[in-house]
């Protein structure tokens, strides 16, 4: 390394990384999520959901000043492309007609896991830059044919991008717990920050466009007429069966599409034993049956994580759409168990925001927003790093026109 101090080291696995430290490293940085902290990704290794067996082979980059961990990544060795949401299939084919290996490549991830958050973490920017640097030579070193940082903060962007990676966009569609106008008229402050929230969900569908609002009442409609009834539970109040049912659900939508679940039974056994809190679980019942679930997680984190150093509030909870799945088919349970449910539990609980996860333009007519999510990339092979930072420009063009076309959709009611 540049700087004598730093000691950068390759390990094999996040579980030679001290949880505690990398934990540590992760509430510095300016967008942590649960996805991130070291249990989780010790959960999809020793599980044997992300590992060589299924194209997912860990090292983790770590740079160290004596014994202190000062930065870190999660960097896995790919074979294939599957599971990352960033699609660079083409990519790979054009690899292979031109005779140069495309895998192994190298992705910084969160296996399966379309959230946007913190993937270089770090101290300071100084030393995330040295952790990009450290990567990519060692990917030449080791002749990997690129890296791939997959839904970067915005703190790793602009690194990233310092350090000359190529930028890549996508849309995603969030919910925020906001009401598009405030009610100051009211007399209520700026500084009172539960007033900016939606009060109930009858209070989030008058800020609809009524044909909107119309549907999502005809829709919940559908499924109470169906008989069906929903009940939540949190962290260890989720029991072994309720855990038993949801994956039952994960399983078979998966099976139904024709392919295995990415994730094993035992992840999410070692996620109620390890993370409990950081899960909500959505069951629907019929007839006191269950016949359908959705599993949310939840974050929950303090200003001081967002880059706010020296200043303390109180956590903000945040919302992930992950999984579901059913076991009768009933109209419209899909949009009552994955947005309806949780948005209700959202505006309930105070949560600030619900991430409705990849893709879904349909997500925008239940108010979920479209945002632009990031990624960067670095190709060794140089004529092959042109003609993809001429694809991305390209690319980028069509995003931003696509999000314009988007933001002159919203589904909120018109105001004066």
């Amino acid at each position: 390394m540049a700087e004598a101090a730093i000691i950068a080291r390759v390990l094999p696995s996040v579980l030679e990384v001290d949880a505690d430290a990398w934990n540590r490293l992760l509430v510095q940085q300016s967008h942590p999520t649960p996805f991130m902290q070291h249990e989780y990704l010790a959960a999809l290794e020793s599980s044997g959901s992300a590992t060589p067996r299924t194209g997912w082979t860990p090292r983790f980059m770590t740079l160290w000043d004596g014994d202190t961990l000062v930065a870190a990544c999660p960097l896995y060795l790919k074979s294939h492309s599957y599971g990352e949401y960033v699609f660079d299939w083409a990519w790979a084919s054009a690899y292979e007609q031109h005779g140069v290996p495309y895998y192994p490549k190298a992705v910084i991830a969160v296996p399966f896991t379309p959230v946007p958050g913190s993937r270089l973490l770090a101290g300071d920017a100084a030393t995330r830059a040295l952790l990009v640097q450290a990567v990519c030579q060692w990917c030449e070193q080791e002749n990997v044919s690129s890296v791939h940082v997959l839904f970067a903060s915005d703190d790793d962007v602009l690194t990233s991008a310092q350090q000359d990676l190529m930028l890549r966009h996508t849309v995603q569609f969030h919910w925020k717990n906001e009401p598009p106008t405030l009610p100051l008229a009211q007399g209520v402050g700026a500084a009172d920050g539960d007033s900016l929230r939606y009060q109930d969900f009858d209070h989030f569908l008058a800020s609809l466009s009524q044909d909107k609002r119309k549907k999502i009442r005809q829709e919940r409609r559908r499924v109470a007429d169906a008989g069906v009834t929903f009940r939540w539970s949190r962290g260890a109040d989720i029991s072994a069966a309720d855990w038993d049912f949801f994956y039952r659900c994960y399983e078979r939508t998966y099976l139904e599409h024709g392919n295995p679940p990415y994730l094993t039974r035992d992840f999410f056994a070692r996620m109620a034993a390890h993370m409990p809190e950081a899960w909500l679980l959505f069951v629907g019942e019929r007839d006191g049956r269950p016949i359908a679930s959705s599993l949310i997680a939840i974050g929950a984190y303090g200003s001081c994580a967002r880059g706010q150093k020296g200043l303390e509030s109180a956590p903000e909870l945040v919302a992930y759409g992950r999984y579901w799945g059913a076991l009768e088919r009933v109209d419209c349970l899909h949009f009552e168990a994955c947005y309806y449910q949780p948005l209700q539990w959202c505006i309930a609980h105070g949560a600030v925001r619900f991430e409705g996860g990849a893709q879904g333009e349909h997500k925008m007519a239940r108010a979920l927003l479209p945002v632009q999510a990031t990624s960067t990339h670095w190709l060794a092979h140089p004529a092959f790093a042109e003609a993809v930072q001429r694809f991305l420009d390209r690319e980028g063009a069509g995003v931003e026109d696509y999000l314009e076309s988007l933001h002159q959709r919203l589904p909120f009611k018109q105001t004066p």
